[in-house]
C-alpha cells in the first residue's frame, strides 16, 4: 500500500468499513455500485491499494476507509503479456504459479504468489496452448474427460506456465473460494 494510506489510517483510525459497494468482474474491471470504473487514475489507485485481510476478504484501502470487494469469480484476473508471461489485472507479473485448477465450465484458475487468479476469458487461448497430457498438446476428448471429473479430482492435464509444469485439479467454481482461501462476497 502507498504511504498516504498509512498516514490516513493513523490520522483516522476508526472509519467504518464499506461492504457491497465495490466489485471486480470476470474481466478484471472495477465496479462501483455495479457501474464500471473507467477513469485511469482511479483504477491505478485501486490497483496499488488492493489486498486481502486475514479472512481472505479482498479490499481496496481508500485512505482510512476499507472498501471490501465483491468478486465475480476470483480476487485476481490474469492476462497474457502477449508472450509467455501472465500479469494480474493490477499489473503484477506472475512469476511463481503454484497450482492450476479447471472448473466445470472450462475456466482456468491459478494459485499465484499474489493470490488466486482466473485466467481471463480473452486469454483462454493462452491456457489452451499450454495444456498438455503426457507432454503432448491437449485434444478435445482429453479436455472433455477432464471436465467430466468430479470436483476435487486431479486430471491428467499439466499446464506449462513459464518454467513450471503444474498439475491441474478439477474444482467446481463454487468450491474454489474454500479451496483457495478467499471470500467472494465479504460481509462484516
Amino acid at each position: 500500500m502507498e504511504d498516504w494510506v498509512y498516514r490516513a489510517l493513523a490520522k483516522w483510525p476508526n472509519v467504518p468499513d464499506v461492504y457491497d459497494w465495490m466489485g471486480l468482474d470476470r474481466r478484471g474491471r472495477w465496479l462501483i455500485r455495479g457501474e464500471i470504473i473507467s477513469r485511469p487514475q482511479i483504477i491505478d489507485t485501486i490497483n496499488r491499494n488492493y489486498e486481502a485481510d486475514a479472512r481472505g476478504c479482498w479490499f481496496f484501502q481508500n485512505g482510512p476507509q476499507r472498501g471490501y470487494v465483491a468478486l465475480a469469480y476470483a480476487p485476481l484476473i490474469l492476462r497474457s503479456d502477449g508472450a509467455d508471461r501472465l500479469l494480474t489485472h493490477t499489473g503484477l507479473p506472475v512469476l511463481r504459479p503454484q497450482a492450476a485448477f479447471l472448473d466445470e465450465d472450462g475456466a482456468v484458475t491459478l494459485l499465484t504468489e499474489h493470490g488466486p487468479g482466473l485466467i481471463g476469458d480473452q486469454d483462454l487461448d493462452w491456457a489452451l496452448a499450454r495444456l498438455r497430457v503426457d507432454g503432448a498438446p491437449l485434444d478435445e476428448a482429453q479436455l472433455a474427460e477432464a471436465l467430466a471429473l468430479r470436483s476435487g479430482e486431479p486430471t491428467a492435464l499439466r499446464l506449462q506456465a513459464g518454467d513450471q509444469r503444474l498439475g491441474v485439479a478439477r474444482i467446481d467454481a463454487a468450491d474454489l473460494p474454500a479451496h483457495l482461501g478467499f471470500v467472494r462476497r465479504p460481509q462484516p
